[in-house]
């Protein structure tokens, strides 16, 4: 099975995460991002919806089962790249020329949770699996990109309330605090990101554009802010 599919319903792209808790590594970003490419070069796509294939999980973030071993073994360059490499994901999305809903059919942690906040609108599933930023009590500090996905998703209190206390929130509670656009049945949930993805047939160069401007402290925080950290090596985990 691929690591990330993807197929047409209607006007909709709909791709579908594979790889388990769907963790970021190398292989995974490449897939994600080829998927990404292709949808916009080889389709006439109008919206774009992401969802996992994993009964509880949509996201687990970082593959730390990879990335431990290659901080340890001081592979500077390796990681350097993979952090580029993250980066490239969610500046992707955050610019990406469709309307991108996160379909969140399970857990969304950490770097998970990051990927969730920079789509434009999020949908989750009643019932099974929490929103949280658990760094605080791993050791590591976001990088200024991340922050800056944050806080273009979701209030600055939440923000502030998640990343400095790990608490893990339900759709119910994403729901009242503005994080996601609606919390959702799981028996419905693809029936209603679907449904209002489908009125979402906007113009791609206007769509770029809105998001270009709209996304301009996203777009400094990856391209300018996060460079010094990431060149520093200093990639702290613990």
């Amino acid at each position: 099975m691929a690591l990330i599919d993807w197929q047409l319903d209607g006007t909709v792209a709909v791709v579908t995460l594979n790889d388990g808790e769907n963790r970021f590594n190398p292989a995974f970003l490449s897939a994600f991002s080829e998927a990404l490419d292709l949808i916009e070069t080889d389709t006439q796509a109008s919206s774009l919806v992401v969802r996992s294939a994993h009964e509880k999980i949509f996201c687990n973030g970082i593959d730390l089962d990879w990335l431990v071993p290659q901080i340890q073994r001081n592979a500077l360059d390796t990681c350097k790249a993979f952090f580029y490499q993250l980066n490239g994901v969610f500046k992707r999305l955050a610019t990406y020329p469709l309307p991108a809903i996160a379909a969140i059919n399970g857990h969304a942690f950490a770097g998970g949770a990051i990927l969730a906040c920079a789509f434009d609108f999020r949908f989750m599933q009643t019932g099974r699996g929490f929103f949280c930023f658990p760094e605080v009590d791993l050791g590591i500090p976001f990088l200024p990109g991340m922050n800056a996905l944050l806080c273009k998703a979701m209030p600055r209190y939440m923000v502030e309330t998640m990343q400095y206390t790990g608490c893990r929130l339900t759709a119910e509670q994403c729901a009242e605090h503005h994080i996601i656009r609606q919390a959702c049945p799981p028996e419905v949930l693809m029936a209603d990101v679907l449904d209002f993805a489908r009125g979402l047939t906007k113009k791609r160069p206007v769509m770029a554009e809105l998001k270009k401007r709209l996304n301009h402290d996203v777009i400094q925080a990856i391209d300018v802010e996060d460079v010094p950290y990431i060149e520093s090596g200093q990639f702290h985990i613990g």
